[in-house]
């Protein structure tokens, strides 16, 4: 099972080439589901969603599981933001805020982080994070996964304010009910980190802006390829543990196309998951 992780394409502000490149990309690596996490749009404007949704319908057959981000909820046009502030979004994009997909093997549940009131930042209230960890609990699958648009761990203290708020607490009760998981976006930052109290870890994936301009202090655009693996097919004295392996793939404008920049892999034990390596792939001549 493979799921591509996106984010942050904010059309309104894409790069073309860019994005033609990741299309292709896609397509060519066929994962069993793309994963959407926010910020489809760059100001919540139906000339933008329909940009949006074009790029979509062009990667069929590939399955794709949507979230909202902050910036599709319409910012300067107040009388939509306050009465349907995802009026666009369900229109265009998908009907619903909390997406569910199950596989053979790995489940996904999406959760909106997002909330009218709030300009920027994310928000998980307690009903919400109780609602999401019994939809963890009841689920079957071998990998469960958790995707929004707000980072729920964060790497460099000046995104501290763009945490999601009711992270710590989100955390712990997902984790407890079984999250391998999270991915996420927001922060046009990709990187990959191991959570929890020690008692049971899990791991938080984010990623760069897929196609967008916006990048952040120059990086390229990227997203991430992840692979589940049931370690018990690989041999017997592995029975019981799993395997989740993740690429970070870069826009290279010298050739116009996404490559391997970055592998890292995880396995899960009796404690949760644990990082083992992350090596840098060179770049092709």
């Amino acid at each position: 099972m493979r799921l591509a992780h996106i984010s942050d394409p904010h059309f309104g502000t894409e790069d073309a080439p860019v994005r033609d490149a990741l299309r292709e990309d896609l397509l060519r690596e066929a994962p069993d589901l793309v994963v959407l996490t926010g910020d489809i749009t760059q100001r919540a404007r139906q000339a933008q969603f329909r940009a949006a949704r074009a790029f979509l319908d062009s990667l069929a057959p590939l399955p794709v599981l949507s979230l909202p981000g902050n910036h599709d909820l319409p910012l300067f046009d107040l009388f939509t933001r306050f009465t349907q502030p995802y009026r666009f979004y369900r229109r265009h994009i998908c009907a619903s805020l909390s997406p569910l997909w199950r596989g053979r093997r790995v489940a996904v549940v999406g959760v909106n982080s997002t909330r009218m009131l709030r300009h920027k930042h994310g928000e998980l209230p307690a009903p919400l994070v109780e609602q999401v960890a019994r939809q963890l609990a009841a689920l079957g699958e071998s990998f469960k996964v958790v995707a929004l648009h707000h980072p729920l761990e964060i790497i460099e203290p000046s995104d501290r304010r763009n945490r999601v708020r009711g992270a710590d607490a989100a955390l712990a009760a997902w984790i407890a009910a079984g999250a391998d998981l999270f991915l996420g976006g927001h922060i046009h930052l990709p990187y990959c980190v191991t959570t929890g109290d020690g008692s049971r870890d899990a791991l938080v994936l984010q990623a760069g802006t897929s196609m967008s301009t916006r990048r952040r202090n120059g990086r390229p655009n990227s997203y991430n390829l992840v692979r589940f693996v049931p370690i018990a097919l690989r041999g017997a004295g592995e029975a019981g543990l799993r395997r989740i392996e993740i690429e970070e793939r870069d826009h290279d404008a010298r050739i116009g196309r996404f490559t391997i920049v970055t592998c890292r892999e995880a396995v899960c034990t009796g404690s949760g998951w644990s990082l083992l390596s992350q090596g840098a792939v060179p770049l092709p001549d």
